[in-house]
């Protein structure tokens, strides 16, 4: 037997989609979706919306409330969506999951940007270089390299940095945080290729190989320093008498002849 709330849904349908609505509000608001009329604006900015929640919410941003909490790390959020994602990093929930291979996903928007690791597509290029990307945040952290914006900025030291990334490698260096540790000798290091270039050491690995003279290498950096041989290159002045050094530790330690001279003088 039918209620009456499956009557009045059958009531209230709309003419261009076919979409059942509940009330005759609901199918007003609805119809909006076809007309582009969006009534209710921010006296802040002018952005425009269908829904009147929409413009609470949208209006947070403005005052910087924040209603909603995480009880488990108190993290706050200016909408109930947003903490319901959240509370998925403590539980681990990833209710999505990829059609092609089945990796799983905490928030159906993530689903779409991973297909284009399936089907190639970048459609995010950029207008000064023409390189193109296959998501938006990574086409903006990209343009960064053409304006130079460093938004990232160290609390400690006021360090600037082009990505979030990169400060929080950074804090590492004063935190002494080493995350990434060796499973054979127990080593632990702040940057995991370091913690990789060091696991060669167990293994033997040297994959970088010397284009001129054939030596290899376990780690990229000997070889760069192994290549000024060749190149004759040395970075590393001495601010008092202009000697060049290959190696910064070379440098630091001629440097020290000079102060010798000064205390004998």
């Amino acid at each position: 037997m039918n209620t009456k709330s499956d009557t009045r849904e059958k009531l209230y349908s709309c003419k261009v989609c076919g979409s059942s609505l509940k009330s005759k509000q609901s199918l007003a608001r609805h119809m909006q979706t076809h007309t582009g009329e969006k009534p209710h604006s921010c006296e802040v900015c002018g952005f425009s919306c269908i829904r009147k929640p929409d413009l609470i919410i949208h209006k947070r941003k403005h005052t910087g409330e924040k209603p909603y909490s995480c009880e488990v790390c108190g993290g706050s959020f200016t909408n109930k969506r947003s903490l319901v994602i959240h509370m998925r990093t403590h539980t681990g929930e990833k209710p999505y999951s990829c059609e092609v291979c089945s990796t799983p996903f905490a928030q159906k928007q993530h689903i779409l940007g991973h297909m284009r690791t399936h089907t190639g597509e970048k459609p995010y290029s950029c207008e000064v270089c023409g390189s193109s990307f296959a998501h938006k945040y990574a086409k903006l952290q990209h343009m960064r390299t053409h304006t130079g914006d460093k938004p990232y900025s160290c609390e400690v030291c006021s360090t600037p940095f082009t990505y979030r990334r990169s400060l929080i490698i950074h804090m590492r260096t004063h935190t002494g945080e080493k995350p990434y540790s060796c499973e054979v000798c127990g080593s632990s290091f702040a940057l995991k290729h370091h913690m990789l270039e060091h696991m060669q050491t167990h293994t033997g690995e040297k994959p970088y190989s010397c284009e001129v003279c054939g030596t290899s290498f376990s780690r990229k950096r000997d070889l760069f320093i192994h290549i000024r041989i060749h190149t004759g290159e040395k970075p590393y002045s001495c601010e008092v008498c202009g000697s060049s050094f290959a190696l910064k530790h070379h440098m630091l330690r001629h440097k020290q002849t000079h102060t010798r001279e000064k205390l004998i003088l």
